[in-house]
């Protein structure tokens, strides 16, 4: 075995989950490149900062040019980088589907690609993504078709890829959040927001971290949608007053 630290590329690693992530695994002394529209340079020999935008498929080739030129190696990816907009069906704009399946989709796409065509040859390696419990259980108070349209694609190819690479010593699985605490949400809308999970608060940036922490360890689960929601995709609940 390798006594090397292993490598972990995390897209949309700025801020919330991602960043939370990103620290997560320099604590476990990975060595991390991390990718962002608006992520900068860092002082820091263990990290390599990439800017760019995850839809397109040269942001791919720079992160990983950058992991082998600095590191030599790669043993995971986050699939963290999204977006999300709550809207009405109808409401939804050209630009604003073309947005969300550049990010959503068309990110994973190309940089899980890369990642498995070295990591199929390699003969190890962990795939993660970032999902939404929105996906198994809509809120009629959060209309979100579009998350559910990319996200749930992430769910299904997650799965696929899991069987496609199982013999391969590649794993590959999701972590599907509830509504968690980043900058994306106002403080002032934390109190409705936690009425929204069956527990009765809104996740925090460490328990997402936990369940990534948890899958990468975790060597012989593959496949794993891994919800972390409060209890949401178990079922409904009552909201009091409502």
């Amino acid at each position: 075995m390798s006594t090397e630290p292993k490598v972990a590329i995390v897209t949309g690693a700025s801020q919330g989950i991602g960043a939370g992530i990103l620290q997560a695994f320099k604590n476990r002394n990975y060595r991390v490149v991390a990718t962002s529209r608006s992520i900068k340079p860092v002082d820091d020999s263990d990290v390599v900062t990439v800017q760019g935008d995850i839809g397109a498929a040269d942001t791919a080739e720079r992160v990983f040019k950058a992991a082998f030129d600095h590191f030599g190696r790669v043993d995971t990816l986050v699939n963290n980088a999204g977006m999300f907009m709550a809207k009405p069906f109808t409401a939804y704009s050209q630009a604003d589907y073309a947005t969300y399946m550049s990010t959503n989709v068309t990110g994973f796409f190309h940089i899980t690609q890369r990642a498995l065509e070295f990591m199929g040859k390699q003969g190890r390696g962990h795939v993660l993504t970032i999902t939404t419990s929105l996906v198994d259980q809509p809120m009629s108070a959060v209309p979100a078709v579009l998350a559910s349209l990319t996200k749930g694609a992430l769910s299904a190819a997650t799965r696929a890829l899991a069987i496609e690479y199982a013999k391969t010593g590649v794993r590959i699985n999701a972590v599907s959040p509830g509504i968690i605490k980043t900058p994306m949400h106002p403080p002032e809308a934390h109190q409705a927001l936690a009425a929204l999970h069956p527990m009765g608060r809104m996740g925090d940036v460490s328990d997402i971290v936990d369940a990534v922490l948890y899958l990468e360890g975790a060597e012989f689960v593959t496949g794993e949608i891994l919800h972390v929601d409060g209890g949401q995709a178990a079922g409904h609940h009552i909201v009091q007053g409502a």
